[in-house]
């Protein structure tokens, strides 16, 4: 790779984590080519973006976009596979539906989930659980028409009892 070509992809990746939310950082050092196939596969159906870069071009890419953390400088070691996605979680769910059928491989170096940073691969469970914005959105309607619900059901078994007592 010459040197227009490192410039290049430092700018296509500085873009890239300027617009992203949500990313992943995983080392597929050990997979094959067909896992790392079959992986970007996954991604690709689930609308993740799968991009395996140097580190040094993704610490300059990061650095260019002041997103560059000590704990991120840090993971950054061995081969970096970065995963753009627009949910939060769905990187985390494919990694653990792909190891079904790899073993324990790719491993998880980071997430950045809104500035957030989540080092290490124990901490892949908590992120698949991590619900979309969607989500928690139904929840909190569903937490407010909760009470109305009661009220109108009490109200309803107030109504039937007057009405047999009628």
């Amino acid at each position: 790779m010459n040197k227009q070509e490192k410039t290049q992809l430092i700018e296509e990746l500085k873009a890239k984590f300027a617009e992203a939310t949500f990313f992943y950082i995983a080392d597929t050092t050990s997979l094959t080519v067909e896992q790392v196939n079959k992986l970007r596969k996954m991604c690709y159906a689930k609308g993740v973006e799968m991009q395996v870069a140097k580190n040094s071009l993704i610490q300059k890419a990061l650095e260019a976009n002041n997103q560059a953390t000590p704990e991120i400088i840090t993971a950054l070691k061995g081969q970096s596979s970065i995963l753009f996605a627009e949910q939060s979680s769905t990187p985390a769910k494919i990694i653990k539906e792909f190891r079904g059928d790899a073993g324990k491989l790719p491993l998880l170096k980071l997430a950045n989930i809104e500035n957030e940073i989540y080092i290490g691969n124990d901490q892949l469970a908590a992120l698949a659980a991590l619900k979309s914005r969607n989500e928690l959105i139904a929840d909190v309607i569903l937490l407010l028409q909760s009470p109305s619900k009661a009220i109108a059901g009490a109200l309803e078994t107030l109504a039937k009892k007057k009405a047999e007592q009628e």
